[in-house]
């Protein structure tokens, strides 16, 4: 029987999140196909061997006193576990790092697993990377002919160099409101809507606080939808169209997680968004040399024009998350779909 290593949590902002996530994936591997190795990380940044899925969702999972990590070296292909000063090697055959955010989605562990060929689920090191950073993920799509939010990239630097000649450049650009987002950031962390210049500067500095690269983009009015892709280079397939209704203002981590937003998958959108999104959603995954899954979102206008907003290399898996909810509305269960991810790692290897 093959071993399989779901890994959680994280140092990211989204640590919970990806508990959850794995949580459920967990309980939906088939288990006469693989057998089930978990490893959380802890905020702190500890690897540590859980024993059971159920220690992860009362939380007791942090309490473990064996700690598990992998070996990079790629003879080996294996986990090592550590109890009491003593040390174990265990062969794995595929992983999948179930972490959202930094840390995990952005090209680390991606690299980690390259560097001991172990095949793993998901996009890899670059996908991953280009998909967590907003900036360079609109130069990609700035190639492709589909349109975009109008942006305006703030740099560390150019901020604490001329703080006041960043806000006239983007004041020149842009009527208000705007939105104001970090670079690399996960789950709308550091995320603002700005209705004048005390709202604008203050929102720079919050997303400063986060990444040091900064978007300023135009507002886009528009219903917020999401596409899922599942496949490889070649071979992509994408979902229906979901759309999110926000209990906030814009969909923000409190938006996300908290409140009581709607994710809807029947809602009326605009004529011709279900049947070209899609296909766009295909496009950014393909120019970012997707594999494995991802969740496109983008803001579908009256008019029918359709907007990309943003890629998620490593969407969740909550009960509230779209991308299952978009695959099991096309056919493909919770089951089906974690099992054509992980035999997707193998092909990939």
């Amino acid at each position: 029987m093959r071993k399989l290593v779901i890994i959680f949590g994280g140092q990211s902002s989204e640590h919970e999140i990806s508990v959850i996530s794995a949580t459920n994936i967990s309980k939906q591997v088939d288990t006469d196909k693989y057998e089930l190795i978990l490893i959380g990380i802890t905020k702190e940044g500890k690897w540590l061997k859980v024993e059971n899925i159920s220690s992860m969702e009362d939380g007791s999972w942090i309490n473990s006193r064996t700690s598990a990590f992998i070996l990079p070296d790629a003879t080996k292909k294996c986990i090592i576990v550590e109890t009491d000063g003593e040390y174990k090697e265990i062969h794995v055959d595929v992983v999948f790092p179930v972490l959202h955010g930094l840390y995990g989605e952005d090209g680390t562990i991606q690299g980690l697993l390259e560097l001991a060929k172990i095949p793993y689920v998901g996009c890899g090191v670059l996908a991953s990377a280009v998909g967590m950073d907003k900036l360079y993920t609109k130069l990609v799509v700035d190639k492709l002919g589909i349109r975009q939010a109008a942006y305006e990239p703030v740099l560390d630097y150019e901020a604490s160099k001329d703080f006041e000649g960043v806000i006239k450049r983007i004041e020149n650009r842009f009527d208000y409101p705007v939105f104001v987002k970090p670079s690399n950031a996960g789950s709308s962390r550091g995320v603002s809507k700005a209705s004048n210049r005390e709202e604008l500067e203050k929102g720079i500095k919050e997303a400063l606080n986060h990444d040091r690269k900064v978007l300023v983009e135009e507002t886009i009015v528009g219903h917020e939808v999401e596409c899922g892709v599942l496949g490889k280079p070649g071979d992509v397939t994408a979902s229906g169209v979901g759309e999110i209704k926000s209990a906030a203002t814009f969909y923000d981590y409190d938006a996300k997680y908290k409140l009581d937003s709607l994710t809807l998958l029947d809602s009326k959108l605009p004529d011709g968004v279900r049947e070209k999104l899609p296909e766009c959603a295909k496009k950014i995954f393909t120019a970012l040399d997707g594999f494995g899954l991802s969740r496109v979102d983008f803001f579908a206008r009256e008019d029918g024009e359709i907007v990309f907003n943003e890629i998620n290399t490593m969407p969740g898996f909550t009960a509230i998350s779209m991308y299952p909810m978009l695959f099991e509305a096309a056919g493909i269960g919770k089951k089906e779909l974690i099992d054509k991810l992980i035999e997707l790692a193998f092909e990939r290897r």
